[in-house]
């Protein structure tokens, strides 16, 4: 398994373009305007504690306020507000919290009036983007991120990743990490922590206590609101989230960007440097590595799988529902079952691969195409499961239910990537079609399902524009010479005057449509 990350910059924004096996898995957009990122801290104000909702709104400088709920209160913020109080004022010279005097933890069924007031100075950290309507959801239980470790001021509890398994790795990791922690901060052990030395451990544990005592230097002299704590750069958060050795390139088409990867993959897995390029050929990154080809044939309401069969996604205000079609698939009745598990298995796969690419969260439910036999949806969910275990947001499942339905779970933290790929119509006509760079795989689509039904032995003709024609039959091999090696058939390809750029009919040799 092999994973490019492709880095394409513009003037207003950078684009990331995650690779595995070729296939793009996850695309993100990092733009300047970007003020509320997860991750950043702010020195922020109350506004006005809520008791209906248990919960504040805070100004953090967004035109909307952010929201805060009780229970994102963390149990120590009667130390955190009184430590912010002593910073602001210049009492407190010593940010390592070893001195530093702990108050009680605050009731976890509180009252948001018990705790907070207005117009109090308050630390908080962006846990949700602004999305739609909605403000930026916060928490004031802060957190920050290294390579290894996650460290969480106030705080002395030590966790270890769910995703490691093994019992004695966990042991290994929680005592020396316990061995290393400073007084005052609780740490998260992430699953790249794995098989990692007390050494690696101690290096980004001291990489994040130094981001604690800068961003408290700040606090001083910090105005409300203010950012006080940056999170990395998308580039950055990517590689230190899924950074791993099956990385076999990272391609940057901007020199000063591709020069800060560099010193940041230097830091963090120095025998991998030489993997990072500059890539500064006159075709543009993302046509380079197929992946403008990607986007227009992923995104939007269908998308394509092998073999004819297709998924439907819909987006409600509530929910997601995608639904799975087997397409041109063979539906007799001795092959129905067999034939439901093979696409349902490829659909699971690109489902999970969908919803990291589009970042899809709140509730999804899929429509995968009936099955009657119980272990078929056992290996069903499983094979679901399994292909999400790489994906970075938190998800829940649910067993398929009678009917073929998939209940799935996705954190949402950041807007929906929706990518327009209807293009204005070619031929004049003022509508949109489908994006014409499809129209190939489409071409290809009908041909295997013709070479599979009734008419596979028959002559067949493609009738095409001849712009299109042109593409077919051009170069060495030319896609008809393609077709002719995989399927031992010769298409003839005739150009007809009369068609329009993306109309074109399969016929047999007495110019009767194939269907």
């Amino acid at each position: 398994m092999n994973r490019e990350l492709i880095v394409r910059s513009s003037s207003d924004a950078v684009d990331f373009a995650l690779l595995k096996d070729g296939k793009l898995i996850e695309l993100h957009k990092e733009e300047d305007d970007n003020s509320f990122s997860v991750g950043d801290i702010f020195l922020a104000k109350i506004r006005k504690p809520v008791t209906g909702l248990n919960a504040a709104f805070v100004n953090v400088g967004y035109e909307k306020d952010a929201f805060l709920h009780y229970h994102d209160l963390g149990p120590q913020l009667s130390s955190m507000l009184k430590f912010i109080k002593q910073a602001r004022t210049g009492k407190l010279r010593d940010f390592s919290l070893k001195d530093f005097p702990f108050e009680k933890d605050i009731d976890k069924n509180g009252s948001i009036n018990e705790v907070i007031k207005a117009n109090q100075s308050l630390l908080v950290q962006i846990v949700k983007e602004p999305i739609s309507t909605k403000g930026p959801r916060i928490s004031s239980e802060l957190s920050i991120a290294g390579r290894y470790l996650v460290m969480v001021p106030f705080s002395n509890r030590v966790s270890v990743s769910q995703k490691i398994e093994s019992n004695e790795e966990k042991s290994r990791l929680k005592r020396l990490v316990t061995s290393i922690k400073p007084k005052g901060f609780g740490v998260i052990i992430r699953t790249v922590a794995e098989g990692k030395k007390v050494a690696e451990l101690d290096k980004d544990l001291q990489n994040l206590l130094e981001k604690w005592t800068a961003m408290c230097k700040t606090l001083h002299k910090a105005q409300h609101p203010s950012k006080v704590l940056v999170e990395l750069n998308r580039a950055s958060s990517i590689l230190r989230d899924v950074f791993n050795d099956s990385f076999t390139g990272i391609h940057v088409d901007n020199e000063e960007l591709y020069e800060n990867i560099k010193d940041y993959v230097l830091e963090i897995a120095p025998k991998k440097e030489s993997i990072v390029k500059h890539y500064n050929a006159p075709s543009p990154i993302f046509e380079k590595f197929g992946i403008e080809r990607q986007i227009k044939t992923s995104f939007g309401r269908t998308a394509t799988m092998s073999k004819g069969a297709y998924l439907v996604i819909e987006h409600t205000e509530a929910l997601h529902v995608i639904d799975v079609n087997s397409g041109n698939r063979s539906n007799k009745a001795k092959n129905q079952e067999d034939t439901a598990l093979e696409v349902n298995m490829l659909a699971a796969s690109e489902i999970a691969r969908q919803l990291r690419l589009r970042d899809m969260g709140g509730i999804i439910v899929v429509d995968f195409i009936d099955m009657t036999r119980g272990d078929h949806r056992k290996k069903l969910f499983d094979h679901l499961r399994d292909e999400m275990k790489d994906d970075r947001a938190k998800h829940k499942i649910l067993p398929p239910s009678k009917f073929g339905l998939v209940q799935i779970t996705r954190q949402r933290v950041r807007p929906e990537m929706n990518i327009k790929t209807s293009e204005e119509n070619p031929n004049g006509s003022g509508q949109e079609v489908e994006a014409p760079i499809v129209l190939i795989d489409k071409i290809n689509f009908d041909l295997e399902r013709i070479l599979k039904g009734p008419n596979k032995k028959k002559s067949i003709v493609l009738n095409i524009h001849p712009f299109i024609a042109a593409y077919l039959t051009k170069g060495a091999p030319s896609i008809r010479q393609k077709w002719f090696l995989e399927h031992k058939k010769w298409v003839k390809i005739q150009p007809r005057d009369a068609y329009t750029y993306l109309e074109y009919r399969f016929k047999d040799k007495e110019g009767k449509t194939l269907k």
